[in-house]
């Protein structure tokens, strides 16, 4: 991780890393690790310096990404560059106060373009599609409840994965759930997402979830978990990743291809669908847990090019 000549640097790897645990979700601590890692690798291999590094190198670092790499995964290089250097407290060499940096950046995204591109929203059309599809076996009733929920409940991937039965409370209206800890809440204040029961029997989720807690059986600990082929139901959580391998793998079903998809979709999709709908920006905040507006457009602003379109207004 750290280059041979520095020896007296290589306690500081310990260190690192256990700032990172505490300050960050597991997610982008893994993320974090991954580039810092192939920044070290990078320098090493260049007989460059990582810890402490110069704007100089980190510019060298992002000229040779550019040629392989999207504009999106350079600006986590940088991120984690600077994470580290200032855990440490080295001054950051990866921001754009640096020109050197900065100019580097500049000219990687006109060659590149800036724009990312985001997986597809999943809408109601599309939720109601894929649940025709489910398997009439354990697996079936599992998905549909995880799919509803995430949908319904606007939920992160990481946040479904963490759910337990500790965390619902069933009632007259439906269903409450408790987010214990999440992206945008590092310090687990935690906050508390209501689910209706739905207009239809097929796609309500509060019931899709009591069928699953019935069929399962699960009276405490992790709500989603995964079946093995002999349908037998394990004792562990299923991983953030297996709630977008279900959303990837329906999707197929009805005509829409994987790679358009991820576990992000069904939380855009929320956002987008509601607004469609004519929910406002602060209902739809309350629901995604979003913390500035900004943000939260970024999800819906393909909902609402139609709406309210000033072109309409041309007479044409």
């Amino acid at each position: 991780m750290l280059p041979p000549e520095l020896p007296e640097l290589a306690s500081l790897e310990a260190k690192v890393e256990q700032l990172m645990r505490s300050a960050k979700a597991d997610s982008t601590l893994r993320a974090y690790k991954a580039d810092w890692d192939h920044f070290a690798a990078w320098a090493r291999s260049h007989e460059l310096q990582a810890l402490p590094s110069t704007p100089e190198t980190v510019a060298l670092y992002l000229a040779d990404l550019s040629a392989s790499r999207k504009v999106s995964t350079i600006s986590r290089r940088l991120i984690a560059i600077s994470f580290v250097h200032r855990s440490l407290r080295f001054p950051s060499p990866a921001t754009a106060q640096h020109a050197v940096v900065g100019e580097t950046v500049k000219g990687i995204r006109r060659t590149l373009g800036a724009a990312q591109k985001q997986k597809r929203a999943l809408l109601t059309p599309d939720i109601q599609e894929m649940l025709a599809s489910l398997p009439r076996r354990l697996i079936g009733v599992r998905d549909r409840a995880l799919l509803l929920i995430a949908y319904a409940g606007a939920l992160r991937r990481s946040e479904l994965s963490k759910l337990d039965m500790e965390d619902l409370e069933f009632h007259s209206e439906g269903l409450t759930i408790t987010v214990r800890r999440s992206k945008a809440d590092q310090e687990a204040f935690g906050r508390r997402i209501g689910i209706p029961f739905g207009s239809h029997k097929s796609t309500c989720p509060v019931r899709a979830l009591r069928r699953w807690l019935d069929a399962a059986p699960i009276r405490s600990g992790a709500l989603f978990r995964p079946i093995s082929r002999h349908g037998k139901v394990s004792s562990k959580r299923l991983a953030a990743e297996g709630v977008a391998i279900v959303a990837k793998r329906y999707a197929e079903e009805i005509g829409i291809p994987a790679v358009e998809v991820g576990g992000h979709s069904l939380r855009s999709g929320f956002a987008t669908q509601a607004a469609m709908n004519g929910a406002t920006e602060l209902q739809i905040m309350r629901q995604t847990g979003h913390q500035s507006l900004p943000m939260l457009r970024r999800y819906i602003r393909e909902g609402t090019l139609f709406r309210d379109n000033a072109a309409a207004k041309l007479g044409l």
